[in-house]
This record gives structure tokens, C-alpha cells and sequence, in this order.
């Protein structure tokens, strides 16, 4: 039991409430405080609907979207390295529909109208969006280690023009707004060739407006272009991303060709590996940072519950008892804008926790302000009271939880051939290089090193570290990573170099000046054989001189 748990009445807290768990935690805080307000007010007709168990008790998510045939079915099956129910890959717009890939024993389909009734799986309010979304939405269930720690929701691929929109049957936009508020990870992937941002593909990024935390891009098959015309797709997609994605902050674009086939141009194949690697730690935190996610969720859920329950009993307020009612609504609907204001500066209300002002007029024209409920300042309270105090409470549990028993990452599938093997990154490369070695492998170079050296006028062997200074700085690097440099070589702190330790201050300035980073301990394996302290070692380098 957590120790918070243990201070008060025996186990609970003044409340009467116990949390086993995070999840436990979030679940009874939601239910007990925050859905109230949300009824009261009609937050779920205007904004998003209720949260149930599953919402909170679901694996991490990953939402993947863009345009038809950047590759997204086919990330999906890179990453499980196999395939899976449903899929279907090719150069046509082939997935016409939304499929949620999660982990089941048995491998099958289950359709959308079953989908949404089945209370173990987070999709039962999607049943609003009506037959027309739900006869193109299926999950798709297999056994597979990556989908044990995240499920995978792969979308339709955006078309452009008009009749695209309007031939859906359902509103796009709403869907992908409403899995965009429940996932963990939102990503936009584009072709090299497709950079253009369609209509549909802008409104779709625009659903996701408040979550922008949660977007990371990426930028498809781009061994399909060479390093001159990667740079200008680069920039052109970065500029295109700016029109759209009104934020100050540069979006994260990972460059990279995810599909298991060979690299068209591999003179980026360094730079595409280090990137891949990149998303890759990425994905494998989300079961790690999943509790804090949903944490962080509710809190924005709580802040914009609150500024709709001031909006509606304001408007409330403002309607005439008796005469002119349609009048006064057609005039408040108007002044919504204004409305914003005054909340504003009488509640201390950040401008970016107010709905957008234009859809929340639309949707205001079909009620009876007449009807909506006075401000309940207890249920305000309450909400502010779990923000202000029961949040960091489960903050502390987040802590404990995670030191207790770590998540376990993502593994299996792409996950597992990137990390360990000759084939992971980084292996035999920077200060990795010569691991498997037999001989030492500063002793390639040494030669050259030791011309400079005796000229540096060595005394007893060893070269002060003045003299040891003129030659390093001649590297152009900074005096700290030179000061790294020094206390890795200088392996007897005598505060002088000998011929190997300077052979080796020598490799580690190549290493640093070639783009790879310096360890904080120096490696065994680039330990000089004079300094090493099993003296047999010496037989793995024959240090003789003509």
C-alpha cells in the first residue's frame, strides 16, 4: 500500500477514498468529481463524450495518419514484422476504412457494430458517428509481442478535393478528433513525392488542435530521393507543415524509408538509421509515460469542463425570464467573442482553454438557453479541489509506481533487430570501434601519432601537458571537450602523456571531430596496453619498434 494511503484514517484518505493504483486513481477522481460537473452542463452534447473504464485501463495508442500510399499500412507491418487481419498494401487508395490492430490470442476481425458494444474495448462511444463509419471500422486482433504493450489504429488515406469529403458517409474530421484526444501518439506520415496538403488532410491536422504534444511526423521513403533533393523536400515540408500547424514550436519530422526492403540511395543510410532509432525510443516510451499521459489528459478535460460550465451559466444568466428570448439568444450567440472576454478577466481564464468560439456558435443555435442550469459553484469547487490537491497525489503515485515496477518497454518485431548485435546502432562505430578486436586499435595509427609526439620534445618518455595543449587545440575544439579528452587519456593521472596516452587522446579528438559522442568512462577495449591492469593483456598488442 502506498505510504499517502497509510496517514489517514487508517488507510484512506479524509475522503473515505483508497487508490490502489494510478489507473484506480484517475478512474475514481473522474467519476466522483469531474463527470458531475460534465452532466450538469451538457459537456458531453457539445464536446466529447463520457470516459469510461476502458478508457483508462487501455494500452498506450498509436494513431497513424496521412494520405494514401505514404506507407502507413505498410509501418504497421514493419513494425509487427508480420501481417496482420485485414491489411492490404498497395500503390491505390486500399484502406478505406479505420482498423484498430491490438493483441489477441486468437488472430480474426471483429466488426465495428460489435466493436462498440464490447465495454473491455475504449471504442463504445464511437457508436454516435453512426452504421456509415462503423461498416468501415474493424479491429483487427493477433497474437504478436509489440501489440502486448500498444495497439496500433491505421486510418483511411486522405484524398483530395471535394467529393472525397462528402462521400464518406460520416464525419472524418469528428472521428479522427475523437481518437486524437484518447491516443497516446498521433503520426503524420508523408510521402517524398506527396507533400502537398490537401483540404481534408488540413482539416484532419487541424482536429487535432490542443493535443499537439502528442504529433510527431514522418517523412516516408525518402531513400527515394539523393541528399541534394532530400534537403529541399526537407524544407518544402516544413514549410507546408507551417501553414497548417499554427504553433511556434518546429514539429519533430523523422526521415526514414520503414518498409523491409533495400535503400534505393544509402548515402543517408546513417542518417536514416539514427532517426529510425529515434522514433523507435519514442514509441517504447509510451507504456512508461502512459499514466502521465491520461493524467495530463484529464487535467486538460477538467480545465475546458469548467470554462463550458461558466460559458452556459453565464448565457443562462443573461436570458430575459418571460419576453424575447429568441431575440436575446440570436444576440448572445453574436456576442460570443465578447462573452469569452468577460469569463476571461472575471475567472482568470487562459485565452487557450476556451473552445473554438466559431463551432461553439454553430452548435449553440440548436438549444434552449432558457433551459441550460445556473452556476453550481460546489461542482466548480470540486473540480478545483482535485486539481489543486488530489492530482499531485497521483503524481506521487505515478513516481512510486514506476520505481516499483518499471513498464516495460516496447519489444518484438522492428523493436527487437535495432537493439543488441553487430547490427544495432552505433556497433563497431565512434567509441565502439575495435570492441571485438584483437589487437588495440589505437595501434593503427599509432605511428603517425608518434611523429607528432617526438616532436613535442618528450622527457623520460612523457610529454607535459603544455606541450600536450599546442597539439590538441590545433583540433579546433572546444577547451571543455579537450579537458574530457585529457582526464580519458591521461590513464596514470600523472598529469602527463605518455606515447600511448597521447596515441590515444589523438583517436578519441578523431572520434569526437567525425560526429560521435565521447563516453564518461574510458572503454576497456581503449585501455593502452601499458596501463591495462592484467599484464597478459599485453599479448593482444605487440608493442615493438623498428
Amino acid at each position: 500500500m502506498f505510504s499517502w494511503v497509510k496517514q489517514e484514517q487508517g488507510g484512506r484518505n479524509k475522503e473515505g477514498e483508497m487508490y490502489q493504483t494510478v489507473t484506480e486513481g484517475l478512474q475514481t477522481l473522474y467519476t466522483k468529481k469531474l463527470l458531475p460537473l460534465e452532466e450538469t452542463y451538457l459537456f458531453h452534447d457539445f464536446h466529447s463524450p463520457a470516459l469510461e473504464a476502458a478508457d483508462f485501463q487501455s494500452k498506450p495508442m498509436v494513431l497513424l495518419v496521412g494520405q494514401y500510399s505514404t506507407g502507413k499500412t505498410t509501418f504497421i507491418r514493419y513494425l509487427l514484422e508480420q501481417d496482420f487481419p485485414g491489411m492490404r498494401i498497395g500503390p491505390e487508395p486500399t484502406t478505406d476504412g479505420f482498423i484498430a490492430v491490438m493483441y489477441g490470442e486468437n488472430e480474426g476481425v471483429v466488426p465495428g457494430n460489435a466493436l462498440v458494444v464490447d465495454p473491455k474495448k475504449p471504442f463504445r462511444k464511437l457508436n454516435a458517428f453512426g452504421n456509415s463509419f462503423l461498416n468501415r471500422f474493424i479491429c483487427s486482433q493477433m497474437p504478436n509481442q509489440v501489440l502486448q504493450s500498444i495497439s496500433i489504429i491505421d486510418t483511411p488515406g486522405i484524398l483530395s478535393g471535394e467529393k472525397q469529403r462528402i462521400s464518406r458517409g460520416y464525419d472524418f474530421a469528428e472521428v479522427l478528433r475523437w481518437f486524437g484526444e484518447r491516443v497516446d501518439r498521433i503520426i503524420l506520415l508523408f510521402d517524398a513525392h506527396k507533400l502537398d496538403i490537401s483540404d481534408e488532410f488540413s482539416e484532419a491536422i487541424k482536429a487535432f488542435k490542443g493535443q499537439d504534444d502528442k504529433i510527431r511526423v514522418v517523412l516516408n521513403k525518402a531513400d527515394q530521393v539523393d541528399t541534394q533533393q532530400l534537403m529541399r523536400v526537407y524544407g518544402a515540408l516544413m514549410w507546408s507543415l507551417g501553414k497548417v500547424i499554427n504553433t511556434p514550436e518546429v514539429v519533430r519530422v523523422y526521415l526514414g524509408s520503414f518498409w523491409a526492403k533495400p535503400l534505393q540511395n544509402t548515402e543517408n543510410r546513417r542518417l536514416f538509421e539514427a532517426e529510425s532509432q529515434d522514433l523507435f525510443r519514442d514509441i517504447q516510451s509510451l507504456p512508461r509515460n502512459a499514466a502521465l499521459r491520461k493524467l495530463n489528459d484529464l487535467i486538460k478535460r477538467a480545465r475546458l469542463a469548467k470554462v463550458h460550465a461558466y460559458i452556459i451559466s453565464y448565457l443562462k444568466k443573461e436570458m430575459p425570464s418571460l419576453f424575447g428570448r429568441e431575440k436575446k439568444k440570436e444576440e448572445l450567440i453574436m456576442r460570443l467573442p465578447e462573452i469569452y472576454t468577460i469569463l476571461q478577466r472575471e475567472h482568470h481564464i487562459s485565452p487557450g482553454d476556451f473552445p473554438n468560439v466559431v463551432k461553439m456558435q454553430d452548435m449553440l443555435q440548436h438549444y434552449d438557453f432558457s433551459k441550460f442550469p445556473s452556476l453550481r459553484m460546489k461542482l466548480i469547487e470540486s473540480v478545483d479541489k482535485m486539481l489543486a490537491t488530489k492530482i499531485a497525489v497521483l503524481m506521487a503515485m505515478i513516481r512510486e509506481e514506476e520505481s516499483k515496477q518499471p513498464p516495460a518497454m516496447v519489444s518484438g518485431g522492428a523493436f527487437e533487430g535495432s537493439q543488441d548485435g553487430p547490427f544495432g546502432q552505433g556497433y563497431g562505430e565512434g567509441i565502439s570501434a575495435g570492441a571485438d578486436a584483437e589487437d588495440w586499435i589505437v595501434s593503427r595509427d599509432k605511428h603517425r601519432y608518434d611523429e607528432i609526439f617526438y616532436t613535442l620534445m618528450p622527457v623520460n618518455g612523457k610529454i607535459t601537458g603544455v606541450n600536450a595543449k599546442k597539439e590538441m587545440m590545433n583540433s579546433r575544439l572546444p577547451n571543455s571537450v579537450l579537458g574530457k579528452i585529457w582526464k580519458l587519456a591521461d590513464c596514470d593521472r600523472d598529469g602527463m602523456l605518455d606515447d600511448e596516452e597521447f596515441a590515444l587522446a589523438q583517436h578519441l579528438i578523431k572520434i569526437k571531430l567525425e560526429g560521435y559522442e565521447l563516453p564518461t568512462e574510458l572503454p576497456d577495449h581503449l585501455v593502452p596496453p601499458a596501463h591495462r591492469k592484467n599484464p597478459t593483456a599485453d599479448a593482444l598488442y605487440n608493442h615493438t619498434e623498428d
